[in-house]
């Protein structure tokens, strides 16, 4: 994937998706190129394993590190029961930087690749993206919402065109905002379009392309510029 702001290539993202039989894996590296890896060179892998429980994600797992104007973030993460995270590290420690998210509204949550991996199961299953994901990724708490739009039809860009499932999304942080920005702000929701699509043969639907307004760069969007089978 490359990640847009306007004309300019912002950051290259690649993703490993084991989504088939009964458990589920997601590995994910990205880093800025171009000018913004000029003024805010930063790099990152994530990963989540997990199984299913129907359509329903039940992460074993997650793990976070990267490094962003060359300080380590880590997040370690696993879970003691399904929806109970337990964090096993987190640097630099969420106390220096972001409110603290309390122990009940860590309950009954997934992590940000596995609510991923649900929406894909879910478009798999039903060919529709509509479904609700509360997500703790070890230093936020938020709330996810998607929904049918339909399907549409995209021009050639990147890797794909054709017809693709239009899915709108919501997002709205519940806790753990940064300590630097305001409260009530930061918990607006924000909102952003997914394109799903089968781009091989037997494969489950995967994002295309997603487009998400932001404040200062205009419209950011995340494009597919190639893949190939596991």
């Amino acid at each position: 994937y490359e990640v847009r702001a306007g004309r300019l290539t912002i950051m290259q993202v690649e993703a490993l998706l084991q989504l088939d039989g009964p458990r589920y894996r997601i590995v994910t590296r990205l880093h800025t190129t171009g000018l913004a890896g000029f003024f805010l060179h930063g790099e990152q892998l994530a990963l989540a394993e997990g199984a299913w429980r129907g359509a329903e994600p039940v992460p074993f797992t997650y793990r976070l590190e990267g490094r962003w104007r060359g300080n380590l973030r880590r997040v370690v993460m696993d879970y003691a029961r399904p929806g109970q995270p337990r964090l096993q590290a987190v640097e630099p420690p969420n106390e220096a930087e972001r409110e603290t998210v309390p122990e009940e509204l860590q309950r009954g949550t997934t992590d940000a690749l596995s609510a991923m991996a649900k929406l894909a199961r879910s478009v798999a299953l039903t060919g529709r993206c509509d479904g609700e994901a509360a997500v703790f990724d070890g230093r936020r708490r938020a709330d996810y919402r998607a929904s049918t739009s339909g399907v549409e039809r995209l021009p050639a860009e990147g890797a794909f065109h054709g017809e693709a499932l239009r899915c709108a999304f919501e997002g709205r942080i519940i806790a753990g905002v940064r300590r630097s920005d305001d409260p009530e702000e930061a918990r607006q929701p924000q909102f952003g379009t997914a394109w799903l699509a089968r781009v091989l043969p037997g494969a489950p639907p995967l994002p295309v392309r997603i487009e998400v307004p932001s404040r200062w760069f205009g419209t950011i969007r995340v494009v597919l510029t190639g893949l190939r089978p596991g």
